[in-house]
């Protein structure tokens, strides 16, 4: 195989076009992915001049000959959630690391989760991908830790078959306050038809937004319980954060006494707004609901929860975190 030559360079996009499955690579340098969301790092790089004037497409078949010209590093660590509870306030703690490469939720991967390609190459595609997410550009990176969309839950099984050695955790937060938040500001997967058929889908007719994202929320935590019983990952409350990064999460992501130090520079910021402070809003966010939103979800989200806190409950009493 003729040497393939893609160093500095990573997928931003894939997609089909006219039945071949196609890639968009997007040229980053050494530079590093220390945004919040991997769509930001891709924002920034795209208004580079190189960028502008360049760009890369190939075949999806590019993803495996690169990992075999290149081997990246095997993910260390995968991060579900149910969104809105501190997922991102993970990542960007772990950003902060020289050797860690962070990608929060890359839209290539979620395309290759739920696509219709045939299981062999979608497994092959998949590991092409957070190969070339894994390649050491500046040449002191260890450590690779995928965060996940919300959704990508029901698809951790495909994930696994693909890397059945990387531990994971699933992030939750008190259905309420969730819920009060894509209220305010609905995420993707709270908005009927935007991101199509996922997990979180179920046939009954809903009746207004409190009813769809408390039933959306039963379904996330509920299969977030399910994966974790099924496939050993680990329940983790927001309120244990931002402590846990120097407990059990420390262990969990094989972080040092340094390590944990460095993390917590990033604690004190608004994770998905780093140049503002973070102020916890819990309680704000339990005062701003309504009693519509209150009534749907102890319907419909308040059961799951309570069993993802038994669970997580019972492991910590069973394997209580080292001092």
């Amino acid at each position: 195989m003729e040497r393939l030559n893609f160093e500095g360079w990573l997928p931003i996009r894939v997609w089909q076009e006219a039945g071949a499955w196609q890639v968009d690579w997007c040229w980053f340098g050494d530079s590093r992915l220390h945004q919040p969301f991997f769509r930001d790092a891709v924002e920034d790089a795209l208004r580079l001049p190189f960028n502008q004037a360049f760009r890369r497409k190939t075949a999806l078949s590019t993803l495996a000959d690169w990992r075999a010209c290149s081997p990246g590093l095997t993910p260390s660590a995968f991060i579900f959630h149910a969104s809105r509870c501190g997922s991102t306030l993970i990542s960007q703690m772990l950003a902060r690391l020289d050797n860690h490469i962070v990608i929060s939720e890359p839209p290539p991967l979620d395309t290759l989760l739920r696509s219709d390609l045939p299981a062999v190459e979608r497994r092959v595609a998949i590991k092409g991908l957070l190969s070339a997410y894994g390649q050491c550009r500046r040449g002191v990176e260890q450590r690779l830790v995928i965060k996940l969309d919300a959704w990508n839950i029901g698809e951790l099984p495909l994930l696994c078959e693909c890397f059945p050695e990387t531990p994971w955790l699933f992030l939750y937060r008190d259905p309420l306050e969730i819920a009060v938040s894509h209220l305010r500001r609905p995420g993707m997967h709270m908005a009927p038809g935007m991101i199509g058929a996922s997990v979180l889908d179920d046939e009954l007719a809903f009746s207004g937004r409190e009813d769809y994202i408390a039933r959306r929320l039963a379904r996330l935590l509920a299969s977030g319980l399910a994966q974790c019983q099924a496939f050993g990952g680990r329940a983790v409350n927001y309120s244990e954060l931002p402590q846990a990064m120097a407990g059990r999460l420390a262990t969990f992501f094989a972080l040092d006494i340094e390590q944990c130090r460095q993390v917590f520079a990033a604690a004190g910021q608004h994770a998905k707004q780093p140049s503002q402070v973070f102020v916890g809003d819990s309680d704000d966010k339990r005062r701003e609901a309504s009693t519509l939103l209150r009534e749907r979800v102890e319907r419909w989200a308040r059961e799951p929860y309570e069993a993802l806190e038994k669970d997580r409950l019972r492991i910590l009493t069973t394997n209580p975190p080292s001092p």
